[in-house]
């Protein structure tokens, strides 16, 4: 893995970028998966450099407690935000699981992640997509994979009823590592239940979107978080700056944020890689106002943060 070559010309404005930027996919530990950075260690990092909010996320357990004790103790500016995957450990995609967790202050919640049957099924198929994806530590049952949509390619009830819980709490929720053509009735069904904060995260990798996708989810008002790992030197390396120009044209500057999906071993930390980010996207030709764009203002207003 290469190192990120900085340009010193552009660390200033880099820095005042960082200010009040939010990234709400930040995978810190403890976690079953090898994690570089603690929760505490990220957010102390983050408030150091000026940032508005970070989101933990793990893809086994809520993390709305350990936020809420890092926000109450640690006495930081930053505020760390709290989420729910939906995957087996919480019972999968489980309404009651979803209920505590709004009611104890999830900010996010994401549909199955890596037991969706479609991203199980890239693991069966794909040995380099199982090589990216972070092994756990420890083994594990076998995992039941989820779907949202049944064979007629309706929503489940149980989905209907979490978002019901979404929309009633006013949260944001993602659909997480399920296939694209999941992803479309199961956002028809959010906003028809009265879900108004719907992203996507990574939708050109596991969800197997594609640039009209995109464009479509986005008359559909979804918007579309990219994973900054991807994008910059790390062991998730996918694309390069032509797909990167490409995804943000397709779904335009305003309905487009990054999360820098990062906390892993061998890897830049969430802070590094989102000074990363701002960087590459000012190479590339985005003004000052469209970078602050994509790494602070949606997020934040897709976030609700005042």
């Amino acid at each position: 893995m290469a190192d990120f070559q900085y340009d010193p010309a552009l660390a200033d404005r880099v820095t005042a970028l960082m200010q009040g930027a939010v990234d709400l996919h930040i995978h810190s530990g403890p976690s079953l998966h090898p994690r570089k950075v603690d929760h505490m260690e990220v957010l102390r990092a983050a408030d150091a450099a000026g940032m508005r909010a970070i989101l933990i996320k793990d893809h086994y357990y809520p993390t709305m407690p350990v936020t809420t004790l890092m926000n109450t103790n640690l006495g930081l500016k930053t505020e760390a935000l709290g989420a729910i995957v939906l995957n087996n450990p919480v019972g999968g995609l489980n309404p009651s699981a979803v209920d505590y967790a709004l009611k104890q202050g999830a900010k996010v919640v994401w549909m199955a992640t890596a037991h969706a049957k479609n991203h199980m099924d890239h693991e069966a198929k794909e040995a380099d997509f199982k090589n990216k994806f972070p092994v756990n530590s420890k083994k594990t049952v076998t995992a039941i994979p989820a779907t949202l949509i049944n064979d007629a390619g309706v929503v489940h009830d149980a989905v209907k009823l979490i978002l019901d819980l979404i929309a009633e709490a006013d949260a944001v929720v993602s659909a997480g590592h399920h296939h694209i053509s999941e992803c479309f009735p199961f956002y028809e069904e959010a906003k028809a239940r009265g879900v108004t904060r719907l992203f996507l995260n990574h939708p050109t990798y596991v969800n197997d979107g594609t640039m009209e996708d995109v464009a479509s989810l986005v008359r559909m008002g979804v918007k579309m978080e990219h994973s900054i790992c991807m994008f910059v030197p790390s062991t998730f390396h996918l694309f390069d700056d032509d797909h990167l120009k490409a995804v943000i044209a397709a779904a335009g500057v305003e309905n487009t944020f990054f999360g820098s999906d990062l906390g892993q071993r061998n890897n830049p930390t969430p802070v590094e890689g989102m000074r990363q980010m701002i960087e590459l996207l000012l190479r590339l030709g985005y003004t000052d106002a469209e970078v602050r764009q994509m790494t602070t203002t949606t997020a934040a207003t897709l976030a609700g943060l005042q």
